[in-house]
Order: structure tokens, then C-alpha cells, then sequence
């Protein structure tokens, strides 16, 4: 077969399947579908393709027209390669929050981005892509809602999944939900051609919308009405935006489904890390999180079952988020450690281990960020204080709590919008470790005296020493005092003892 094609949208498809070997279970094979060999790193390549295409062959998208979409990101990414190729201009509506380096991807290949508040979610940008394409006259692919994004999906990755294994298709094919394309046209193709195939669908256990049997509220046109009442922020970009799009609610409806896996974000995170470190594969969250389903799937398949889990796009989309938090520029002790084993070091002499630790150590932040701090734990206004991270699932288990004993307090996101400006928010991480010792997040304080992380102050709770704290702080609860606050932690740390 030729190497040569005549446009880079010809190398859209025919991603590799690669059989996990050091983190697959023993007993079960293991596959993963990397979506980060489409030209542009990820599974969206697809649907922006077939989407384009089909506008062109039924004439909704006319010559030189404007397109424009609401996108987490890949989407956006996918869209401006297809419509650079194919000399469309491009707008993308998309919302603050989402990582920096998508923005700026788009933007390199000739689209414009609209941001939306980090506030009105999905559902907000998915109404500004409304509004201006009916202000203006522009195609909008609705990537939500459009069947030829399943349709692409039935079309090329049901194929190679079906030709790559034999014909049968594997025991078990594990996805996400983003848009619901690739769930319901892969699904529906095995369904059909591999109905021994289980279709597994990974969920943020955080945002259980599927997994509620809450249906979502839609428009006339199929879009989404509100936000569902179940979701709230996670880290698995992507997937699972404020409202289940109607491809996804397709597939439920369809009976495509047959067993929807939570899963827990620092889970995710952790599992993109070690595809990484244990078998060379850079992916994002979500390839992290269909690994952990896949995972908890394999636990209960019979022995020699067969489990492909997709993994959708590409690390290098991340580098801005929480995946990539520990991750330092710097030489870190065990590096300086190796560079001092040998007489030629960078900055001309021997460094202790010691030192460079010192250095770390008394160097915390800039004056503006120890200000801030000081100024937010010591406001008479709001004893309570709670530095956090907008997805962090741990952080979520303590609004829940603080909310249902009735405790009033301010959180601050240290990784929201406003706290990108300058970096605020990772110097205001320094501060935090300097003062508390802990590197972890959250960290709470009340009455500028600091209680802990999440499982600290639930445990105070359940100690029955909180209301007292509160109480010194002028702070008193106005709810339920009497429940159990360690419930509230994510389900896998409440199952075990306490400390």
C-alpha cells in the first residue's frame, strides 16, 4: 500500500490496537485503540470529517460559508484541520475553563474562538454556536445531535475494531461519552455483527447522569435544554458535558448499553500516568479513565476475555491540568542528585541535595499571592476557607458536607479561570505548602486556623470536635449535624477504615 495521499485528510482512521503489556490483568487480554495516530490526536478527526462531508454531499454547507461549533476542544482541533484542508472558515465557541493549549491549537490553524463564561458550561456554549450562527448564517455542525457523527463511526472505527479482531469483535469494547458518537455508531455495528460484545461505558463517578436514569430536557431541535441535575465538574475534558447529548441518550434508548462503570478522577489521572510510564502510551484523562473501567471490567470477565478500551486522544493537551500537576520543570532532588554525581554541573559547581530542598523551601511565592492568602483566611466576613480545584472530587465531598450541615464558606478554585491570570493559583499552591507542609489540595481553614485537607476536617466531624472549632470562629451550623460525614468522601476511600 502507497504512503502518498493527496491530502492530510485521507490519514484520518485505521488507528493501531496495541495489547497492553504490563498492565494488563493476568489471564485477560487487554486492548487499546489509540485515537492520537489520527492526523490531528484524536477521535474527533473523525467526526469533524464525516460531519463536513455529508454537509457538502446534501448541500447544507455551501462553498466559502462559515462553519462553527461548541467544543471542549478536540472537536474544535478536528474541525479546523478538515476546514483548512478544505478552505471553510472557522468559529469555535468554547468555554473558558478548558485547557489553554486547545485554544491556542485552533488558533494556529486558522479558526477563531469565542469564549463562553467558565460559568455556563456546556449548555452556555452550545447557545452562543446557536445564536451566532442564526445571527450570521452559518453552518453549524451541532456535533451533539448530528447523526453523521455516529455515522462516521459505524462507517471506520466499528470496521477496524470488527476487521482487527477477527470479525467477532472483542469480548468487551469500553468507551466514554463525549458526544455520543462514538458510543452509538460503534456500538449499534456490533451490536448487530458481535452481539456477544458487551458495550461497557465509562462515567465520571462524580457527574452520574447516565448511570441516574434522569432524563435529559431537550429542545425542539434536539439540543439541550438545561443543564442535567446531576453533573458537576470533573477532569475528564471531553466527556460528559453539563447535559447528555441526544446521541448519547440514543444509545440508552436504543439499548446499546450494558453496563455503565463510574469512575473516579483521581483514578483517571492516575492511569494516563502509568499508560505512560508502564507502557510508552501518552494519552489525556480520558484514556487514563477507560482504562480503569476496562480494569474494573476485567475483574469479573472470564479468563482469556478479550477487552478493548479506546483511548481518545493525546497527552499534549493536558499539559495545562491537573494531569500534568506533579509534573515540575526543574531538576528535582533525584535528578540533582545525578547531576552531582559526575564534576560537570549546569550552574558550574556541586549542588547539595540539601541545598537545592533549602532554595525550594524559602522560596515559596510572590508578595501577591502570600496576600492573598493572608486576606482570605483572616476575613472576619468568611471564617470558613477552602483553597480548591474546580473538578477535584475530594473538594466536591467537602462543599457537599459544609452545604448539608448548614456552614456558609468560600471556596477558592485555584484552578478557574481567574486563577490562571499570571499563574495566581500555582503561586498561591506555594503559599499553601509553605504554611501547611502539605502539598495536597484542599486545604481548609476557619477561623484563620487550618483544620487540614478534606478527610481531616470530615474527621473532625465525625470526632464531634468541629462544632466546636466552628463555634470559636463564630460559625454556627444551621443543618443536620448529626450525619456521617466520612460518607461523603468518594465511595473507594469512605469503603475503608478510618485512620
Amino acid at each position: 500500500m502507497s504512503n502518498i495521499y493527496g491530502s492530510i485528510l485521507e490519514t484520518v482512521g485505521n488507528t493501531p490496537v496495541i495489547r497492553l503489556g504490563r498492565l494488563e490483568p493476568k489471564g485477560i487480554e487487554l486492548y487499546a485503540k489509540l485515537e492520537a495516530f489520527n492526523p490531528l490526536g484524536s477521535v474527533k478527526d473523525r467526526l469533524a470529517l464525516g460531519i463536513i462531508e455529508a454537509a457538502e454531499r446534501d448541500g447544507r454547507l455551501q462553498p466559502g460559508q462559515t462553519v462553527i461549533e461548541a467544543t471542549s476542544g478536540n472537536t474544535g482541533i478536528g474541525l479546523a484541520m478538515v476546514c483548512a484542508r478544505k478552505g471553510y472558515p472557522l468559529v469555535i465557541v468554547m468555554a473558558e475553563s478548558f485547557s489553554v493549549e486547545r485554544r491556542r491549537l485552533m488558533r494556529f490553524l486558522g479558526a477563531r474562538v469565542v469564549l463562553t463564561p467558565a460559568s455556563e458550561k456546556g449548555t452556555g456554549m452550545v447557545e452562543k454556536a446557536r445564536e451566532l450562527a442564526a445571527a450570521h448564517g452559518w453552518f453549524w455542525t451541532r456535533q451533539f445531535e448530528n447523526e453523521a457523527n455516529a455515522n462516521i463511526h459505524s462507517d471506520t472505527t466499528a470496521r477496524e475494531i470488527l476487521r482487527d479482531f477477527g470479525g467477532t469483535g472483542p469480548d468487551y469494547f469500553v468507551t466514554g461519552a463525549g458526544t455520543g458518537g462514538t458510543l452509538k455508531g460503534v456500538a449499534r455495528v456490533l451490536r448487530a455483527e458481535s452481539p456477544k460484545t458487551r458495550i461497557i461505558v465509562a462515567e465520571p463517578e462524580n457527574a452520574p447522569m447516565l448511570a441516574s436514569s434522569i432524563g435529559q430536557q431537550y429542545r425542539s431541535d434536539a439540543t439541550p435544554a438545561a443543564s442535567h441535575p446531576l453533573f458537576r465538574p470533573h477532569p475528564m475534558q471531553g466527556w460528559s458535558p453539563d447535559f447528555i447529548p441526544k446521541l448519547t441518550g440514543d444509545a440508552v434508548d436504543f439499548g446499546l448499553i450494558d453496563l455503565i462503570q463510574p469512575v473516579a478522577g483521581s483514578e483517571a489521572l492516575r492511569l494516563a500516568r502509568e499508560l505512560a510510564r508502564q507502557e510508552g502510551i501518552f494519552c489525556g484523562v480520558t484514556g487514563g479513565a477507560t482504562l480503569a473501567a476496562a480494569l474494573d471490567v476485567a475483574k469479573t470477565a472470564r479468563p482469556g476475555s478479550r477487552i478493548l478500551f479506546m483511548v481518545p486522544d493525546t497527552g499534549e493537551r493536558y499539559l495545562s491540568t491537573p494531569l500534568f500537576d506533579a509534573i515540575g520543570q526543574e531538576m528535582d532532588a533525584a535528578e540533582q542528585e545525578i547531576s552531582n554525581s559526575t564534576p560537570l554541573c549546569r550552574f558550574g559547581g556541586p549542588t547539595s541535595q540539601a541545598a537545592a530542598v533549602s532554595v525550594a523551601t524559602i522560596d515559596p511565592a510572590p508578595d501577591h499571592a502570600r496576600h492573598f492568602v493572608e486576606q482570605a483566611i483572616k476575613d472576619p466576613g468568611q471564617p470558613v476557607v477552602m483553597f480548591a480545584l474546580e473538578w477535584c472530587e475530594f473538594c466536591w465531598a467537602v462543599r457537599r458536607f459544609l452545604k448539608d450541615i448548614g456552614v456558609p464558606f468560600r471556596s477558592v478554585d485555584l484552578d478557574s479561570v481567574a486563577m490562571q491570570v499570571g499563574d495566581l493559583g500555582g503561586d498561591i499552591r506555594k503559599v499553601l505548602r509553605v504554611m501547611t507542609g502539605a502539598a495536597t489540595i484542599p486545604q481548609i481553614f476557619i477561623g484563620g486556623i487550618h483544620v487540614g485537607g478534606s478527610v481531616d476536617l470530615l474527621q473532625l466531624h465525625d470526632a464531634g470536635k468541629l462544632v466546636s472549632v466552628l463555634d470559636k470562629a463564630g460559625v454556627t451550623p444551621t443543618g443536620d449535624i448529626t450525619l456521617t460525614a466520612r460518607s461523603y468522601l468518594p465511595k473507594w476511600l469512605a469503603a475503608r477504615p478510618a485512620a
